[in-house]
């Protein structure tokens, strides 16, 4: 039995993996002040805003660019010029409404992509060396989604880090029942095995 990946419900599980990654990340803002969204909480810088501004960037090339439909948003810090690692941090003009407005921009603008294209159309990455720059839109939406979870893992601890709120939405936790001494009889417990290994 063959069975046919490239069709309408092949594209729904994509985006439905995409959606729920999009969906978390913006969970991962409700809630916390300016400064908790945007203050760095890696020696690196990562934070929770710069997250959703990267992948509006990741989303508007991969799913548009990409594929000859340039949204015509402009993206002055990824410009040829701009100031490494520009994408993923909001400057202080860079309200958090125009982030996340960004991102849902980026959001329907991928998605008529992929509602646009069959998943085997071929588009052309520029920034990816000329002998593998051809990819599938199969490819490209797997991974921007690949992006996109991997972003939102790091929004899940950088939220936990920051109020204890953990899960892929508020009313889903995904941890077991446990209260804050359960919880922090449980990470002693680690530290322990930790220190003994």
């Amino acid at each position: 039995m063959v069975i046919d990946f490239t069709g309408a419900p092949a594209k729904a599980d994509l985006h439905r993996y995409l959606q729920d990654a999009r969906d978390a990340l913006l969970w991962k803002l409700e809630g916390l002040c300016e400064y908790d969204v945007r203050r760095p909480l890696t020696p690196t810088g990562t934070n929770l805003l710069g997250l959703v501004k990267h992948l509006a960037c990741v989303e508007l090339g991969y799913l548009g660019d990409v594929f000859g439909r340039p949204s015509g948003i402009p993206l002055p810090w990824v410009a040829d010029g701009a100031e490494p690692n520009a994408d993923m941090w909001a400057t202080a003009e860079e309200s958090r409404a125009f982030v996340v407005d960004l991102y849902r921009r980026a959001w329907a603008h991928a998605d008529a992509t992929i509602d646009a294209l069959p998943l085997d159309a071929v588009g052309t990455v520029p920034w990816w060396p000329q002998e593998r720059s051809e990819v599938t839109l199969h490819h490209a939406v797997v991974r921007v989604t690949a992006d996109a979870q991997r972003h939102a893992g790091h929004a899940d601890i950088l939220r936990e880090l920051i109020d204890g709120a953990v899960g892929m939405r508020e009313d889903d936790g995904a941890l077991p029942e446990g209260d804050a001494a359960w919880w922090q009889a449980h990470r002693a417990r680690l530290e322990r095995a930790a220190r003994e290994a």
